[in-house]
């Protein structure tokens, strides 16, 4: 009920970063805000006092629960009857939610700490609890028809807060299956996960991996993390030998990673056929009430400004000195900048950078990031990346990080914050029913917020080298976010179309896939060795489903509504901030669509790459 699994993903996953966190540059020292400590910043006492409160909670949530079992059958009765059956659902839901938001950053706090992951497991088996106790709602609202849960509705203004939900579940009834059914398709989610546990479990640990010793001196393993270390090593010779041994590691695998994607295209492809869907991308859309022509319209207009990618990877050819482009050549900085923040000047660039948004929204940021909401330093224990926490929409968000003191450290502390504050703007504007923004709108406010600090820092540069610097950074974001997730989403709608055509996939047609495409969106003049067709085994995102196109979707809306605040009029922003405090009332595609962003046309896709080729204009008249 009330879309668990979404809330769910929230609360288990969080809000993270666009693209995987690489390890930092030169971290801050390892003491937390306010002194000596190595102890989290964030203070989790506005969720529980203590741990034996939170586990007071979860022995009441727990002997709760199976009542809600009790009302199966009485949906139909009346309007009053169902409002109250929901209402228990949803307060049941949100204590949950809050629950499992302590234990995650609990366990986060040191994964070394055998009891907090514990307590995290335990917070897990709730959330199953109350699935299973509530997985007969759904069918219910079927079964009673759209007329009558709508007459429902007009009698009694206390569902209101329900009718998104409610409506939303007789939209997609077609697709709902019997409650025994539903049962058996949620108990083959585990199996249906075990090609992406195989994936992770080889990446890990199973696949031998290289060492090279870099020209000065330091030896590095070349696993996941050792190759994002290295792959911008500043000795060209370096790079090349990183990119060769480390994609030649994973080539070595590709028949049984192969087989492992395989396996999870045809596992989307069984789930989608028994939901009664054409195809896995058709399930993938459906569920948000995404029309297709936003997955096709990103990668047709993506195609299309593919020159403005080639044409950064001849200015960054130049900037390198270089007399020839490879695909090593395209993570070392085109120009190196020494300027370190304190988590003060983070906090104040921050600030000026989102004055466009308002002084209203200004205020709230200011006093937000003043409380003990963020836990931002690294630490010996702690998990890794950086996320923002909405769970507990009754307390406020958390804030996870692991900041170095360089330029990636400060957009990752405004990328995060951008989270934070779209679920304070919807928290104030919207029940909690309705507070649960889309996954569609998730990285618009955080993009929105790396763009603003991004223009405002090229703005401020005091000399050639700084605004280049900036510049780089705001090419990479286009490159990274755009172009690059674009291009996943073309592997990934190509091999499931095979899939959906009854042709058989392997490793090495995979490979011959990604190669081919790696080849377009890179352009002639950058060079590529055959092993590094192996890139697609190293994308986490390839077994998760249809997920990955919508960063590149987000930053195209991001760079809308950023252009709009900055050179817009008053009107523009406030429809912009409308967007996030409308929450989850509405589908994503329908909420941007309410703030003039059409995403199934080619407009916000020219828009971006039409902003990428301005930055190179500047960046080409310094250069």
């Amino acid at each position: 009920m009330l879309d668990l699994s979404r809330r769910e993903i929230l609360a288990t996953a969080a809000v993270a970063t666009a693209v995987s966190v690489a390890a930092p540059a030169r971290a801050f020292a390892q003491t937390a805000a306010g002194g000596g400590s190595t102890a989290a910043a964030w203070d989790l006492a506005d969720l529980y006092p203590s741990d034996a409160a939170w586990e007071t909670e979860r022995q009441a949530l727990l002997k709760a629960i199976p009542s809600l079992k009790t009302h199966k059958g009485t949906l139909g009765r009346g309007a009053s009857t169902m409002r109250a059956v929901l209402d228990a659902q949803s307060e049941i839901n949100k204590r949950t939610s809050r629950l499992y938001t302590y234990a995650s950053l609990k366990a986060d706090e040191d994964l070394r700490v055998s009891p907090n992951q514990e307590r995290k497991s335990q917070a897990q088996d709730v959330f199953t609890a109350l699935g299973e106790a509530t997985a007969w709602t759904n069918p219910e609202i079927v079964a009673l028809g759209g007329a009558k849960v709508n007459e429902f509705i007009k009698a009694d203004p206390g569902l209101g807060k329900f009718a998104f939900y409610l409506r939303d579940v007789i939209r997609t009834s077609a697709h709902t299956l019997s409650p025994d059914e539903e049962a058996l398709l949620a108990s083959a989610n585990t199996p249906l996960a075990g090609p992406q546990d195989i994936r992770d479990q080889l990446a890990a640990s199973d696949i031998p991996r290289p060492t090279v010793k870099l020209s000065d001196g330091k030896e590095i393993r070349l696993d996941d993390q050792g190759y994002t270390l290295a792959r911008g090593a500043l000795d060209r010779n370096d790079r090349k030998n990183v990119f060769d041994k480390f994609w030649g590691s994973y080539k070595a695998f590709e028949n049984t990673l192969g087989t492992a994607l395989a396996a999870k295209v045809n596992g989307d492809k069984f789930t989608a056929k028994a939901r009664k869907y054409d195809s896995a991308l058709q399930a993938a859309l459906d569920g948000s009430n995404l029309p297709e022509a936003v997955y096709r319209s990103l990668i047709a207009e993506t195609n299309r400004g593919l020159p403005v990618l080639h044409r950064y990877f001849e200015l960054r050819r130049r900037m390198l000195g270089l007399s020839d482009m490879g695909y090593w050549d395209i993570y070392p900085p085109l120009v190196k900048s020494d300027r370190s923040y304190s988590l003060a000047e983070m906090r104040q660039l921050t600030i000026d950078a989102i004055k466009p948004l308002g002084p209203d929204y200004g205020r709230i940021f200011a006093d937000a990031s003043a409380k003990r909401w963020m836990d931002p330093l690294p630490r010996q224990g702690k998990a890794s990346g950086a996320y923002m926490q909405p769970g507990a929409y009754d307390v406020h968000p958390y804030l996870l990080l692991n900041l170095s003191d360089k330029y990636d450290g400060l957009t990752t502390y405004a990328h995060e914050w951008g989270h934070a504050m779209h679920t304070l703007l919807a928290n104030a504007a919207q029940p909690y029913e309705l507070s649960n923004y889309p996954t569609f709108t998730a990285e618009v406010a955080s993009t929105a917020h790396e763009l603003l600090l991004a223009n405002m820092m090229v703005e401020r540069a005091k000399s050639k080298e700084e605004k280049l610097f900036y510049l780089g950074q705001i090419m990479e974001n286009y490159r990274g976010t755009f172009f690059r997730q674009a291009m996943f989403a073309e592997f990934q709608l190509a091999i499931n179309d095979l899939a959906n055509k009854g042709e058989a996939l392997s490793g090495e047609k995979m490979s011959a896939l990604y190669f081919d495409l790696l080849k377009r969106y890179h352009g002639p003049k950058v060079m590529l060795e055959p092993v590094y067709s192996a890139e697609w085994m190293y994308i986490q995102h390839f077994f998760f489903g249809f997920y990955v196109w919508q960063y590149a979707t987000s930053i195209t809306a991001a760079n809308y509504f950023a252009q709009k605040v900055m050179h817009g009029t008053p009107a523009d922003r406030d429809r912009y901030l409308g967007v996030l405090r409308a929450g989850g009332s509405d589908y994503g595609y329908n909420l941007l669509k309410g703030g003039g962003l059409d995403m199934a046309t080619a407009e916000p896709y020219r828009l971006i790459v039409d902003s990428f080729s301005k930055v190179l204009d500047q960046a080409e008249a310094l250069v």
